[in-house]
C-alpha cells in the first residue's frame, strides 16, 4: 500500500557480537542491532537492539526506546531504574550509563 510501511518487530533478527570488553563490568553479554528505517532526511534512525544478561557501561546518544522484551537496570551515577516490557525511556547524548540485564532484553529505539 503506498503511503505506509509495516515493520512486524518480533520477526526482525538480531546479530550478536560480544560486548567490547572494554565495556563489559561482568558476565559475558553479547549484543546487537538491526536498523529498520529512517524518518526521511532527518537523520532519525528506528531500530532494534538486543543485550543478553550481564553488565556493560556505556555512554549514551540521543534516543529514545520502548522496551519489548526483557528486564534491566541502567545505573546512571548513584541513581538506578529497572524497565521492562512496556517501559518507554528517554536518554540524553553523553549520558554515562551501566546496563544490568537480567533477562535478554530487546528494545525498539529511535535516535
Amino acid at each position: 500500500m503506498d503511503g505506509v510501511e509495516v515493520f512486524r518487530l518480533a520477526e526482525i533478527a538480531v546479530k550478536h557480537t560480544a560486548a567490547p570488553a572494554t565495556d563489559v563490568v561482568s558476565g559475558a553479554p553479547t549484543l546487537g542491532t538491526t536498523r529498520i528505517t529512517e524518518l526521511g532526511d532527518s537523520g532519525v534512525e528506528i531500530g532494534v537492539w538486543e543485550m543478553s544478561v550481564g553488565v556493560v557501561r556505556d555512554v549514551e546518544i540521543d534516543e529514545v526506546f520502548l522496551v519489548l522484551a526483557g528486564s534491566a537496570t541502567i545505573t546512571v551515577g548513584e541513581a538506578a531504574v529497572a524497565v521492562g516490557p512496556g517501559d518507554l525511556v528517554r536518554l540524553d547524548a553523553g549520558t554515562e550509563t551501566t546496563w544490568e540485564v537480567t533477562s535478554p532484553i530487546r528494545k525498539l529505539y529511535v535516535a
